[in-house]
């Protein structure tokens, strides 16, 4: 693994620890020597995740819309920042520049990311691992969820554990270097 790529709101959500949460993932992956891929925002979680790789030496690329970048979003102290012209090749790039994909507390784009590269991973369009950082038990829910899916038959039980969850950084890189990702051909229902 050289590259993890972070899925995190554009705001920082009510409680304080979602940020001081990003700033120590990104000093996490620095000190790890792994580059941080993210979408390129210099504010919210998606700033302070950046910025706490930065200010632990390491490098980091930003990868924005141009829509986003015109709204002044767009973090100017990166590694390396490539502008794009849609968030599908957004995510494109992103997933093609990573080894992994974590997610921290966010909303309705952190979600969406983070189910595509796991479906992703699932079908073996790539075998890099996903995981969840959970601050204050913010995907507990999820968690939960997770389990009814395999329970009704909608999330098979050898995939349960594609999103590897940790309460810290140092814990969740560990979960991710250890990931093992199901071949496809084991479990796809064949007619």
């Amino acid at each position: 693994m050289k590259s993890v790529c972070v899925f995190c709101g554009s705001n920082v959500g009510r409680d304080p620890a979602y940020l001081k949460a990003a700033v120590s993932a990104g000093e996490a992956l620095a000190r790890a020597g792994l580059t941080l891929v993210y979408g390129g925002g210099k504010v919210g979680l998606m700033g302070a995740v950046a910025d706490g790789a930065l200010a632990a030496g390491g490098e980091v690329i930003g990868v924005i819309p141009e829509k986003l970048k015109a709204l002044e979003v767009g973090h100017d102290g990166l590694t390396e920042l490539f502008v794009v012209d849609s968030m599908h090749a957004r995510k494109a790039m992103m997933a093609h520049l990573s080894d992994a994909f974590i997610a921290l507390p966010g909303g309705w784009g952190t979600l969406e990311e983070v189910f595509e590269v796991t479906t992703w991973t699932q079908l073996n369009y790539h075998k890099k691992p996903v995981g969840l950082l959970n601050i204050g038990g913010y995907f507990d829910d999820l968690q939960a969820f997770i389990r009814h899916a395999v329970q009704e038959g909608f999330i098979r039980p050898v995939h349960q554990g594609l999103m590897r969850i940790a309460p810290s950084p140092e814990l969740l890189l560990e979960a991710l270097a250890t990931a093992e990702i199901p071949d496809v051909g084991k479990w796809i229902n064949k007619p």
